[in-house]
């Protein structure tokens, strides 16, 4: 009952803070397109190696990236993972310069064990975020442009272990979030004029996983793991608004229409392999893969609409522990990592790219086997051939991954 009573508390807390998870620390204007700025579901140690995790099965270390993973955890453990970031953005066009401080909690997931080949897991954590503030002149006017929000994913996991080196898991979510973008037209007499796209959603997001162990030895294992979420259509409903600011008339609702059926999502792949030697040292690659060419964006009408394009990332990290058993100095995880990503977003033909460097410490809790996971992470993003907007962001990532002996019973009183 007691164990029953600090799951429950644990997972109030997750809800508790859920409206800011939404909000996450993604600042960029690319954002106003399509449904914003994609979530790969790193943790913070994760983010530290390029955000790797496909072929990744730490067995003190939530992995929601493949819910195979949770079937490695100890039966006698329950994890607790929260991650925050600190979030520094440059960026420039045409000459013009703009910088800009954000940040914010980025997820809360936890995991626990069902039996000894079973384990689940439930959290917090975005799927999508957009937020930006620009402004340009126009004839007989100026324009400010701005947008908020996102969409979040409260999800429960299992991670199964039918036979010793396999695993197999899958999360489902409910997902939940409004975006919204607003263009405010000021003309050179003072009146403004609001218009606002609004995308509020309602929905339900699977995930499946499977890892496969290749022993190798005592001290050598060769991971191999995949991911699969299926595309479907978005649920929920989407509308533009126009108003006059400055009367006190009653804004107008214009083309208001359920996303279903003239939104959607397309599949997503993911394969990784991971190399561990002695638990101490590990590599890793991952590849992501979503033909975004099909699909659905009706938008709302009287806004500007963007392409689409098929996304895809490659990111690489390594770990390295000098000795899981030694003294506090020799306990601490080095990590390193990078990533490249084609993404999703196409402006007048040119395709939105990012690519990132990482890298970080795992700093264990004194008497405790809790880590304070620290990160620090380049990130630079624009748009090819032509460079319309470059952004350059430093990330500071934090992550608290309590490992407490919830489920040992004390043989002597």
């Amino acid at each position: 009952m007691r164990i029953f009573s600090r799951l429950t508390i644990l997972f109030l807390c997750a809800l508790a803070v859920v409206s800011a998870s939404a909000q996450g620390s993604q600042q960029s204007p690319y954002s106003s397109y399509g449904y914003g700025m994609l979530s790969d579901n790193a943790s913070s140690a994760q983010r530290a190696m390029g955000g790797v995790g496909y072929a990744m099965n730490n067995s003190r270390q939530i992995n929601v990236m493949n819910p195979a993973s949770y079937a490695a955890m100890d039966s006698l453990t329950f994890l607790w993972d929260f991650g925050v970031s600190l979030t520094n953005l440059n960026a420039k066009e045409n000459g013009n310069t703009a910088k800009k401080t954000g940040g914010g909690l980025d997820y809360v997931t936890m995991q626990f064990p069902i039996c000894s080949f079973i384990g689940a897991s439930v959290g917090v954590i975005p799927f999508t975020s957009v937020g930006y503030s620009f402004g340009s002149e126009v004839v007989h006017g100026t324009d400010s442009h701005s947008g908020y929000g996102g969409i979040s994913q409260l999800y429960a996991g299992v991670g199964v272990r039918p036979f010793k080196g396999f695993s197999v898991g899958a999360n489902v979510a409910y997902q939940w979030g409004t975006t919204v973008n607003d263009i405010y037209a000021i003309t050179e007499l003072g009146n403004t004029t609001l218009f606002e796209r609004v995308i509020q959603v309602r929905d339900y997001h699977l995930d499946f996983g499977v890892q496969y162990d290749l022993r190798m030895g005592r001290r050598h294992k060769l991971t191999l793991g995949v991911t699969f979420a299926p595309g479907k259509s978005m649920h929920g409903h989407s509308w533009g608004v126009y108003y006059d600011v400055d009367n006190t008339s009653v804004p107008d609702t214009v083309d208001y229409h359920s996303l279903k059926g003239v939104y959607s999502i397309p599949a997503r792949w993911g394969v990784g392999l991971a190399y561990t030697y002695d638990n101490r040292w590990t590599t890793e690659f991952d590849f992501t893969y979503q033909d975004w060419k099909k699909a659905k964006y009706r938008g709302v009408e009287g806004f500007e609409g963007c392409d689409f394009d098929t996304r895809w990332k490659a990111a690489g990290g390594m770990s390295f522990q000098a000795n899981p058993r030694g003294s506090w100095a020799r306990r601490i995880t080095y990590r390193i990592g990078g990533y490249y990503t084609h993404d999703y977003i196409t402006l007048g033909g040119n395709n939105v790219r990012e690519y990132g460097l990482s890298a970080g410490f795992g700093l264990p809790a004194p008497g405790s086997k809790t880590l304070v996971n620290i990160g620090f992470e380049y990130k630079h993003r624009s748009s090819s051939p032509q460079q319309l907007v470059t952004e350059n962001y430093f990330n500071i990532t934090l992550g608290i991954n309590f490992n407490e002996m919830w489920f040992w019973k004390n043989k002597i009183q």
